[in-house]
């Protein structure tokens, strides 16, 4: 596998072959019709960024984290969305996972923004990386590696990553392969926030936005099982030239209403779905929390949130599909009381025109004899989140035309 190679012609799965820019000026006559062909600059891996638990100083985090589309120009954005103090990172390399924290031999490259190896991001800010010359096949697994310059304070990252990343002792160790400064393992992100790369004009980026369903509970941690990881792998399998990078804006136990794990949905859609690059299509599932402890105690409370969100995407001329909220009885906090919201809810959401598209995850994974619960053999086992199998479910119900809507 190809990880960062020096530019050459490249192939983005399943579009055409294109020169990238680096390459066009390295040919001695390139061909116009190629060299004029626009790119676009979108996300190929994402999360939601929060506070975490990390105690931090003068230490060396390497995130794990597994790309879907294809491109050239890699960048890599660090947050200090929620942090307490300035951070400082002297030190952010990005090479091949290997084994556990070690990064394959010769692919650890050194990020530097605005030319400097060091930068210091203030608090409520994030910053993105120098794009690395050359090319990033689909589906990568990275090791993002970042030295913090003394106390981090308050770290930002992604609570839940439903992947094994590692903290080293102290100092840096950002450019070191091998895994041996690296003995502390955690299920934490701290401070990567998402993946750009360059791709042909056809691409596009879709962000999910949602809670811990959507964050991929229960799936199998490090086999990138989620809902969209699923979805990524369709878009990347499908023979038409349409593609997009799919970006994970899920964080368990969020809500549309009220802040809690993250602030609310409502809040965080401007900072994690419409900043996002080239976003065209946002799949919003999200209410089973509000619903689940009682800030959602009418269908209208829901309602009248979505049709927030369904505005605000419109006016950014982003496509806004509406994801109908799974059952769980037999899980925590459920009720036949909050059932039957559940119930007028996801009718109000299959039969609006303020969507511009909808998907029924709803029937996708329920029990047809007893629709109030999800389908044994997707059930991760609380009967709140599917499994894996659920979570293929769920992704097999998107229409991949609905992705494509046109605003």
């Amino acid at each position: 596998m190809t990880f960062l190679s020096s530019p050459r012609t490249t192939a983005v799965a399943g579009v055409a072959a294109v020169v990238s820019s680096a390459a066009v000026v390295l040919l001695p006559q390139p061909a116009p019709t190629i060299a004029a062909r626009p790119t676009n600059t979108v996300g190929t891996w994402g999360t939601a960024v929060d506070t975490t638990t990390f105690t931090l100083a003068d230490q060396t985090v390497r995130n794990i984290v597994h790309t879907s589309v294809g491109g050239s120009g890699l960048r890599i954005s660090l947050s200090n969305a929620f942090g307490s103090v300035p951070v400082t990172f002297d030190s952010v390399w990005v090479g091949q996972a290997g084994q556990g924290a070690a990064v394959e031999a010769g692919t650890n490259r050194r990020l530097t923004f605005g030319d400097e190896t060091s930068v210091t991001v203030p608090v409520g800010a994030e910053v993105l990386s120098d794009p690395l010359p050359g090319d990033l096949p689909a589906e990568s697994t990275l090791a993002v590696s970042v030295h913090v310059v003394g106390d981090a304070g308050t770290v930002s990252g992604h609570k839940l990553a439903h992947q094994t990343n590692w903290v080293s002792t102290p100092g840096d160790h950002a450019a070191d392969e091998s895994a041996a400064a690296f003995p502390t393992s955690t299920g934490s992100y701290a401070w990567v926030e998402s993946a750009v790369v360059e791709t042909p004009q056809q691409v596009d980026t879709v962000v999910t936005l949602g809670d811990s369903i959507t964050d991929g509970d229960r799936s199998t941690p490090g086999l990138n099982r989620r809902w969209p990881d699923f979805l990524a792998r369709r878009v990347l399998a499908r023979p038409t030239p349409h593609q997009y990078g799919v970006m994970n804006a899920g964080i368990s136990g969020n809500r549309v209403l009220a802040d809690g794990s993250g602030v609310s949905a409502q809040a965080r859609f401007d900072r994690d779905v419409l900043a996002q690059p080239d976003v065209r299509t946002v799949v919003v599932m999200e209410g089973v929390n509000d619903l689940r402890w009682d800030f959602a105690t009418k269908p209208a409370d829901l309602i009248n949130a979505y049709r927030q969100l369904a505005a605000r995407a419109h006016a950014r001329g982003v496509c806004i599909v509406g994801g109908t909220i799974t059952p769980w009885e037999g899980g925590s906090r459920w009720s036949a009381q909050r059932e039957a919201i559940r119930v007028q809810v996801n009718q109000w959401i299959r039969t609006t025109g303020e969507f511009d598209a909808v998907v029924d995850f709803d029937a996708a994974i329920r029990d047809p004899q007893r629709p109030s619960r999800m389908l044994p053999a997707y059930d991760g086992g609380d009967h709140l989140h599917p499994g894996d199998e659920g979570y293929r479910a769920m992704a097999a119900a998107v229409d991949l035309g609905d992705l494509e809507c046109s605003r």
